[in-house]
């Protein structure tokens, strides 16, 4: 994680900060699109392959650190060259990968199904704790010496990551072969709109932090402002992750996906009311959260109504479909016309209308029709 900032840093440094709105904005959309299609083209295949083999999850970790240790290097060398987006998208390729991987490897490695839960929320805290720390370095060091600086020091940070990979413990369970009927147990339709309200939500974060990055340059505020959401947004996600599994000792997962999405509309009118750098703060905050919140929800829910045997690959399946909306999100944030406080209150709005329309969804009748698979053998 930390390694993925120094190189979001220095392409933001690159690519965003060091030019015009009008510059920076096809340059954005093609970044947003590289991000795209390696999910797009990995995950279908990748997924099932490493879900079937003990060490194979272990060592995409350690080759995708080292690739992108050596993309880093590359990087630097041609910051200002064309050659940047094709080595800037085999180094998100190879990020895409060991996210896929890790989806696939967290369900096999926890002792039991009762832990993956609490699996997910450490890991996503330490990311956070990550982010947190990484940043502020990377930013220091784009600020101080350039961002081909930056790509250097994330090569000593993904060297690092490659040797600890080497740790990660093999998967106790090899996934056979998918079946039909596993296939549509993933078809439940408490699974179908719980996946649609998180993929709404990843789809707000990422129109939400590209509208904040143009509306804070189109204003001409500083470098440091748009810093600030970042961290807002880290400081959100850890909030919201540490108090899911308080909330869910109380609320069933579908009443958590529902405030997720009811949560933030409120503050999101308020950022489009005031447009200022201190609202748009706070609305970071808030939507981070309320994701973050959203997330351990979803993961516990398709935990309690998915089958067993396709657990890993249903993690790693979701979370390309997460992926792609959240880019999708990103791209309608740097294409909408004028990019005026409008797009803020239309986000407020859809989120209010989709949460409310998930209560009824799941207030209508029982969700959890998942049919009972035997489990999977070792």
């Amino acid at each position: 994680m930390a390694g993925d900032v120094f190189i979001t840093v220095s392409l933001a440094g690159s690519l965003f900060f060091n030019v015009g709105v009008g510059a920076a904005r096809p340059k954005v959309l093609l970044y947003l699109l590289l991000t795209m299609a390696p999910f797009a083209i990995v995950a279908p295949v990748l997924g099932p392959l490493l879900d079937r083999t003990r060490g194979g999850r272990r060592m995409m970790i350690a080759a995708a650190m080292g690739g992108r240790a050596v993309l880093c290097l590359l990087m630097a060398n041609n910051i200002d060259s064309p050659l940047l987006y094709p080595l800037a998208f085999g180094a998100l390729v190879l990020s895409k990968g060991q996210s896929v991987a890790k989806s696939s490897l967290v369900p096999a490695v926890v002792d039991s199904p009762d832990e993956l839960v609490l699996a997910n929320s450490r890991l996503a805290i330490i990311s956070v704790v990550g982010a947190t720390v990484a940043a502020p370095v990377a930013a220091l060091i784009l600020k101080t010496v350039g961002a081909p600086w930056v790509l250097r020091t994330g090569t000593l940070v993904f060297l690092l990551g490659m040797f600890c990979a080497f740790g990660i413990p093999r998967a106790k369970r090899v996934g056979q072969e998918e079946t039909r009927d596993e296939r549509e147990a993933l078809q439940a339709r408490s699974i179908v709109i719980a996946g649609t309200a998180m993929g709404l939500l990843r789809a707000v974060v990422g129109f939400f932090t590209f509208f904040a990055a143009f509306a804070l340059k189109r204003s001409h505020e500083p470098a440091w402002a748009f810093g600030l959401v970042l961290i807002a947004s880290a400081v959100g996600n850890g909030i919201g992750t540490l108090i899911a599994p308080v909330l869910r000792k109380h609320f069933r997962e579908e009443w958590m996906l529902a405030g997720a999405l009811l949560f933030p509309a409120l503050p999101l009118v308020f950022a489009a009311r005031d447009y200022g750098r201190v609202s748009l703060v706070f609305a970071a905050a808030t939507v981070a959260a309320a994701t973050a919140c959203g997330r351990v929800a979803f993961d516990s829910l398709l935990q309690r109504d998915g089958a067993e045997s396709v657990r890993g690959r249903a993690f790693a399946r979701f979370e390309t479909r997460f992926q792609l909306v959240w880019v999708a999100g990103g791209v309608c944030a740097v294409i909408f016309p004028g990019g005026g406080r409008g797009g803020i209150f239309v986000v407020a709005i859809v989120l209010l209308f989709a949460g409310l329309s998930y209560v009824g969804a799941f207030r209508r009748g029982p969700v959890r029709n998942t049919p009972q698979l035997p489990p999977a053998p070792d």
